[in-house]
């Protein structure tokens, strides 16, 4: 039986992959912190994914005809470019010049309208490219804004905290789980920022947009980082539990 949360390209991640992978952390969340609002992160990725598989739907029949639209609008543009030196090649031969054409003026005629036609040329070609990326770049920094609220929520989770010797003061707020819930806590919230990054590289796959692929690194390089202070806090509750005479074991 095949494991739904595989990709079924090992070489290409999808979408459907990705969300059955938050499903199944959703799951194991709700199951061990029903009451923490931890629980309700997953339920905003997954939110993420189905926009994202939705969007690439309506996007696909869209670029068509935005790539059809802006390629008339090329032909059109060098339909006039061919026109305007047409023009200009006429004038300066009705001109009667003493030897014929004023090779000045032309040339120089010849320069703007090539300019202007390269400007609007390129700026037909990006055209489609540009307003996929406009798209990503909001989800992505909807990605990025979420990751960041992973990060606050593991914020005040210190396995310092532990010690016997911890001297809380007022403005501390109460811990109110054990080694273990602790150790489940954090390990969920550094598989959310994994997702996190995973639903980002879904963008990849779809674009070569250089934009769009410097965020979804830079995406991927701030969930990597995050996870690494989780990780840190993970290592240091074996010695913060040591010290409270309470041993630590898996119970995920």
């Amino acid at each position: 039986m095949s494991d739904p949360t595989l990709p079924s390209d090992p070489q290409h991640l999808d979408a459907a992959s990705v969300r059955a992978t938050v499903e199944r952390l959703d799951a194991r969340i709700r199951a061990r912190f029903p009451t923490r609002n931890l629980t309700r992160l997953p339920g905003q990725l997954i939110e993420v994914i189905d926009h994202l598989s939705a969007r690439q739907e309506v996007w696909r029949g869209r670029r068509r005809w935005l790539v059809l639209i802006s390629r008339v609008g090329i032909a059109l543009v060098l339909i006039g470019l061919a026109v305007a030196l047409a023009l200009i090649a006429g004038q300066a031969v009705a001109a009667g010049e003493p030897h014929g054409w004023d090779w000045l003026t032309v040339f120089e005629s010849l320069v703007n309208d090539v300019v202007f036609a390269g400007i609007a040329i390129y700026f037909l070609w990006a055209l489609p490219d540009r307003f996929q990326r406009h798209g990503d770049l909001d989800t992505l920094q909807r990605l990025r804004s979420l990751a960041h609220v992973v990060d606050m929520y593991q914020l005040t989770k210190n396995p310092e905290r532990l010690r016997p010797d911890f001297a809380a003061t007022s403005a501390t707020l109460p811990l109110g789980m054990t080694a273990i819930e602790l150790a489940n806590y954090l390990d969920y919230c550094s598989e959310l920022l994994s997702m996190v990054g995973k639903t980002a590289a879904l963008f990849g796959e779809h674009t070569d947009d250089r934009t769009t692929l410097a965020t979804i690194a830079g995406i991927e390089d701030l969930t990597n980082n995050l996870s690494g202070k989780i990780w840190t806090k993970i290592s240091l509750l074996p010695s913060a539990v040591r010290r409270a005479g309470t041993p630590v074991t898996d119970a995920r």
